[in-house]
């Protein structure tokens, strides 16, 4: 990552961050996507014109980064982008993130789980590097269905057909619908800040809906979320997290501009409001279908974590919940961390602890 400063026009100061550089990091021309936002005031630091400094932050550094085809039936191949790291002699380890975010979530304990197991962090369908075909008024193409799909498919192509899952957000609704629609492939699922979405969506009050606001706004119909966020994505991403996290826990200048380079990119929203618009509709049909069929969370281990400063603490009883959502073979166990919702950032060494216990 490039990031630029500089004087353009009748004094009007930019700045800009370029994700795309010479293979070899060095040099000091931009060569591909960059992000300009118009500045408040003169930098701090000013470079010469558009010249160019690279970050020093590199949590991925170890990670190769592949795409992967995956073969939708509604819409052919898409592509996933995925972030793996660790040795195949490893358990392989699935790493799911949430919204509004990417892979990058767990910049702060993938490395370390990767000196223990096989990572494999993929940024979901519409997130991040990854494919964001265009919704229909089905929401078939954001189903958790499909996306779950899409991770079997992933962990297929570099060779797992059995694997853990630790998912947060977003990334633990695909958790749940895979290991229902795909049981005996996955050994332990860990999920962080969630509780399923058919049940929240049920004991939805005032409390529940004016903390996760974002669940009704963004099912509302297209383009009239789009074009709200649209008009001011920085705004929007500022309302949106601002609440969600610990008081102590700050993105940095890096970590913001990893996710907000994709976030703010329409194709990105579109497809993120098509996440929850799927949700609210083709996903609950999905889900009274496995409650009416008795279909539970299968696995040998479940374990739930979530932030006792968030809403799912307000919300209360997500053990409970949890186990009443799992076959009674399955050992469901669970406590709540310090902090907010964003548990991979906000308490990593608190996770990794959990993990290498859950996981061995």
């Amino acid at each position: 990552m490039l990031v630029q400063s500089g004087l353009v026009g009748q004094g009007i100061w930019y700045r800009q961050t370029c994700y795309s550089y010479p293979a070899g990091g060095g040099g000091s021309a931009c060569s591909g996507h960059c992000l300009r936002v118009k500045a408040k005031a003169k930098p701090s630091k000013a470079f010469p014109p558009w010249s160019c400094t690279m970050s020093q932050s590199t949590p991925f550094e170890a990670f190769e980064r592949h795409t992967v085809s995956v073969e939708s039936e509604a819409l052919g191949p898409l592509s996933i982008s995925v972030r793996k790291a660790g040795s195949n002699d490893g358990k392989p380890v699935l790493l799911l993130h949430g919204y509004p975010q990417s892979s990058y979530l767990w910049n702060k304990v993938a490395p370390e789980l990767s000196t223990r197991y096989t990572i494999i962090a993929p940024d979901l369908r519409g997130y991040g590097l990854s494919s964001k075909p265009p919704g229909s008024g089905s929401h078939v193409e954001y189903s958790k269905r499909e996306m779950a799909k899409d991770m079997v498919l992933v962990m297929k192509h570099f060779g797992f057909d059995r694997f853990d899952l630790v998912a947060h957000d977003r990334g633990a609704r695909v958790a749940h619908r895979l290991v229902l629609d795909h049981p005996g492939i996955v050994d332990n699922l860990m999920v962080l800040d969630i509780t399923p979405t058919l049940d929240m969506y049920e004991k939805t009050n005032m409390t529940f809906a004016a903390g996760y606001w974002h669940w009704f706004f963004l099912i509302q119909a297209a383009p009239e979320p789009e074009n709200v966020i649209n008009a001011d994505p920085s705004a929007f991403w500022k309302l949106l997290t601002r609440k969600a996290s610990h008081a102590n826990m700050a993105w940095s200048e890096n970590d913001l501009d990893e996710y907000q380079r994709y976030f703010f990119q329409p194709e990105t929203v579109h497809a993120t409001c098509e996440d929850y618009r799927a949700a609210a509709t083709i996903d609950l049909v999905h889900d009274r279908q496995d409650r009416e069929q008795g279909n539970k969370v299968s696995v040998q281990k479940l374990r739930v974590l979530w932030g006792s400063k968030g809403m799912i603490e307000v919300m209360g009883n997500a053990l409970e919940t949890w186990k009443a959502y799992s076959a009674d073979s399955v050992e469901v166990s669970g406590r709540s961390l310090d902090c907010g919702h964003y548990i991979p950032e906000e308490q990593p060494q608190a996770l990794l602890e959990e993990i290498f216990a859950f996981l061995g």
